[in-house]
């Protein structure tokens, strides 16, 4: 394949506002002819690579890794910070104005965050999230993109990076309480999907939503981290995968509302599934856990001290 194609057909998944209707790979998740089965063999080389994203993550299995730190996250408290979303016919994208970045979590760099975009199933009921833990599949996942900052917003130079690129995963499960409409910023967000029912639609987004709001609840100093993909062709392995461990919890009525969403114009045609199957298994590494041995060091004094007591009564 011609690099100039990939190069674009990775800038079309990356970066904001960037069309994707290019027809020189017609890949879908809907058709036996075009779905994450074939992409292998009609998107290759990456697609067929050997650090492919999306994995099964099996927690017993992560190393631990003491240079897993915290992050320092720019911006994500502005609510400005959202440009606009699209209907892609794949999924729904809002890109984001410059300014936010993310850096620490053992990152090699700060890197500018560029948009977010969703996987889901099929309303509340039929999971679709794109990673697993130890084989269980949340309702969606949210991606929050983000490429080296030395890059200076080349996504051409990023997709062909190792580590060119940052994304950050966020599970997305149902509240288990009946409410509707819950949390206020997913409602707020949600109701923007009224204007981009179909194909290429797009709307701008008011201020009043932060990246922060959306991820409440979320305690990001904890995390899985793998090298990975992008998890649509052309799938180059570019990728920095952090996974957070916490979930999103929104009502049953907000996730039910992406499944209304329509591939092309078709009226019955609705953007369902859109997730790629799990990839062969990689190394995964998490935060070393300081507590057990804590508690073993104070478990063995404590016996020592008992055993000398003992020892002089």
């Amino acid at each position: 394949m011609n690099w100039f194609v990939v190069a674009a057909l990775a800038l079309c998944v990356i970066a904001p506002g960037t069309d994707c209707a290019d027809d020189s790979i017609a890949w879908c998740y809907h058709l036996p002819t075009c779905n994450d089965t074939t992409w292998p063999r009609i998107a290759a080389p990456f697609c067929n690579g050997t650090r492919q994203s999306p994995i099964n993550i099996v927690t017993a299995n992560a190393a631990g890794d003491a240079s897993l730190g915290s992050f320092t996250f720019v911006n994500y408290d502005n609510t400005a910070i959202m440009n606009k979303m699209e209907n892609t016919g794949k999924t729904v994208k809002v890109s984001l104005n410059s300014g936010a970045k993310v850096s620490g979590g053992n990152l090699s760099e700060a890197y500018d965050s560029l948009q977010f975009h969703l996987h889901w199933g099929n309303g509340s009921t039929v999971p679709g999230s794109e990673h697993t833990v130890d084989g269980t599949q949340y309702a969606m996942e949210l991606h929050i993109v983000n490429s080296k900052e030395s890059l200076n917003g080349n996504t051409t130079l990023a997709v062909a990076d190792p580590s060119g690129l940052a994304a950050l995963g966020f599970f997305i499960e149902a509240l288990s309480d009946g409410s509707t409409g819950q949390p206020a910023s997913w409602r707020n967000l949600v109701a923007y999907l009224e204007n981009i029912t179909t194909q290429n639609q797009t709307v701008s987004i008011t201020p009043g939503i932060s990246l922060n709001d959306l991820l409440f609840g979320v305690d990001r100093t904890r995390y899985w981290r793998y090298h990975g993909s992008l998890t649509t062709p052309s799938c180059n392995e570019a990728v920095v995968w952090t996974v957070f461990k916490d979930t999103i919890k929104i009502s049953t009525d907000l996730i039910d509302r992406f499944a209304t969403l329509r591939i092309g114009n078709s009226m019955s045609e609705h953007m369902v599934n859109v997730f790629r199957n799990v990839q062969p298994a990689l190394p995964v590494s998490t935060q070393v856990s300081t507590t057990s041995g804590t508690s073993k060091t104070c478990y063995s004094l404590g016996l020592m001290a008992l055993s000398v007591v003992l020892g002089r009564s």
